[in-house]
């Protein structure tokens, strides 16, 4: 467990330096993040690596010490790089199909609205998911099985590689546009683009429509890899970002409602989050123009 904390300290730093970068550039001073964007933020930043995470890895490690007490380290004397492979497989592919199936179902949207109604991008947009939409997500519980069958230590190399690009991925540095800038450099970008999830690629999937020739709300769903995307039909490269972010319904549910539907239920009938599921819901596998005739 110490070891898992101290491999999520550089992921950590980089959020805290990037998220002060982002600020002095007068990211978080404007009029599009509120007191409750705020309260969601930094509550899901600490939820899901202080209480969800360990929760799940607590309850596989318990069930596999009464029950499957004879696996336990069973493939630990496989080479490491089979066990980067089975985090790549079992984790980072199967976050890319929980992300594509959360705009695709409309009770799975409700759970990961929250990661898209703000209308900033920025670090601290990275978590911002409903806590139940990472207690189910399918990644934690394989990462979790993992680590019990012996696969601790490339998971503590693997983690905080991960995390660092998703926290980059989102970040308004745009780091990838040095890349883009400089010739020399275009064949380089064209391998990391297609590799990683870069600012470019996931702003795109952030962009509120697809009508501007830039966004991509229905795809760019890789985490990690976004070479799932390109594996998977659902990739769009443009090297350019997006301008306007958000969702179409911005009924500004208080934070409690948006970190624990469905438990907790928004009161106002205009929300989204109003019922698991309602007659006039926005399905998020439609695009602007659909919605808005």
């Amino acid at each position: 467990m110490g070891n898992e904390l101290f491999s999520k300290l550089i992921p950590a730093a980089v959020l805290v330096i990037t998220a002060i970068i982002e600020a002095f550039g007068g990211l978080y001073f404007d009029d599009k993040r509120t007191k409750n964007d705020f309260s969601i933020e930094f509550i899901s930043l600490t939820i899901l690596p202080v209480l969800v995470q360990p929760i799940i890895f607590l309850l596989i490690f318990s069930i596999g010490n009464i029950y499957f007490t004879k696996y336990e380290n069973a493939l630990a004397e496989f080479s490491i790089w089979w066990h980067f492979l089975a985090f790549l497989i079992l984790d980072d592919m199967m976050q890319y199909w929980w992300h594509r199936l959360s705009h695709v179902n409309r009770i799975m949207w409700k759970l990961h609205r929250p990661h898209h109604v703000v209308e900033e991008m920025g670090v601290l947009v990275t978590y911002r998911n409903a806590i139940l939409y990472y207690a189910l997500m399918p990644g934690i519980w394989f990462s979790g099985i993992l680590v019990y069958l012996g696969m601790g230590y490339a998971y503590l190399i693997y983690l905080p590689i991960k995390l660092t690009v998703i926290i980059l991925a989102h970040s308004e540095t745009k780091w990838d546009r040095f890349l883009y800038k400089y010739k020399f450099l275009h064949p380089l970008a064209w391998i990391i683009e297609r590799l990683i999830s870069t600012p470019s690629t996931h702003f795109a999937h952030h962009g509120l429509t697809a009508e501007d020739e830039i966004s991509h709300p229905n795809g760019n769903f890789g985490n990690l890899l976004f070479l799932w995307d390109i594996i998977f039909g659902t990739a769009k490269i443009t090297r350019k970002f997006p301008t306007k972010f958000g969702a179409w319904n911005r009924v500004n549910e208080p934070w409690y409602v948006q970190l624990m539907f469905p438990i907790i239920k928004s009161k106002d009938e205009r929300s989204e989050l109003h019922s698991l599921i309602q007659k006039d819901d926005y399905d998020p596998s439609i695009n602007y123009k659909e919605y808005t005739k």
